[in-house]
């Protein structure tokens, strides 16, 4: 004989099973949604860092450029009679970043290299003066080195994506400084050593921004680098 205090215990024990499998099932949702988030961000993260990593390889061939004579694209040579170690320009630097590949529609601020400037708590405001400063849209810049082969859909899915990358630099002319490289002379008393130099300090940011073309305030990532380089003089 069956206890009537029983009757509807089985659905009672079902609906309490399904609100613990709906409330395990949420919890894993929420969990592997938040995994993905974080795997999203790291590696916005290292894309960001290898952005700001050109920076300062950007940063490294203008002055090499300058150093070596600039590139004359009619002669296919370099101009050796231009060469030359740059100065810094006679204005205190306030930040402010020349746009070297941009156009109107990217709606990017035109004092947005304050972003890359206020990185770097360290400097003398006060002071500071550069060689140059730049900002470029990293996508941009490597647009003409995708693959022909691939097709318009994927050229325009990694282009999307590549110009949400900036990189900005600004270079200071810091001074004299101990140089020693190596070469050969016609000149029995010269050595092959010297330690004449004048020395560079190039400030890199790379920055990553959601939303291709929203304001300033779209910026999401940015990761300052700085080198210094010395150059003979």
């Amino acid at each position: 004989m069956k206890n009537k205090n029983e009757k509807g215990f089985a659905l009672v024990l079902s609906l309490v099973l399904l609100l613990v499998m709906s409330l395990m099932g949420g919890a894993l949702i929420v969990i592997s949604a938040g995994d993905h988030q974080s795997n999203n961000t790291s590696d916005q993260y290292q894309q960001t860092f290898y952005v700001a990593e050109t920076s300062l390889l950007e940063g490294e061939k203008y002055l090499l450029n300058q150093f070596l004579g600039p590139w004359d694209t009619s002669t296919h040579a370099r101009d050796v009679t231009k060469r030359n170690l740059p100065i810094n320009k006679t204005t205190v630097f306030t930040g402010a970043m020349s746009k070297e590949n941009y156009t109107s529609s990217d709606n990017f601020n035109a004092d947005t290299g304050t972003i890359c400037y206020n990185s770097f708590p360290d400097i003398d405001r006060t002071e500071l003066k550069v060689v140059v400063a730049q900002s470029w849209n990293f996508g941009k810049l490597i647009r003409d080195s995708f693959s022909t082969n691939a097709s318009v859909s994927e050229q325009n899915e990694a282009d999307n994506h590549l110009k949400k990358f900036y990189y900005e630099f600004f270079i200071t002319r810091i001074g004299a400084a101990p140089f020693r490289g190596y070469g050969a002379s016609v000149k029995k008393s010269a050595t092959n050593t010297g330690n004449n130099g004048m020395a560079f300090r190039i400030y890199g940011c790379g920055m990553f921004k959601e939303t291709f073309g929203a304001p300033l305030n779209g910026i999401t990532m940015v990761i300052p680098l700085e080198s210094t380089i010395i150059l003979p003089q």
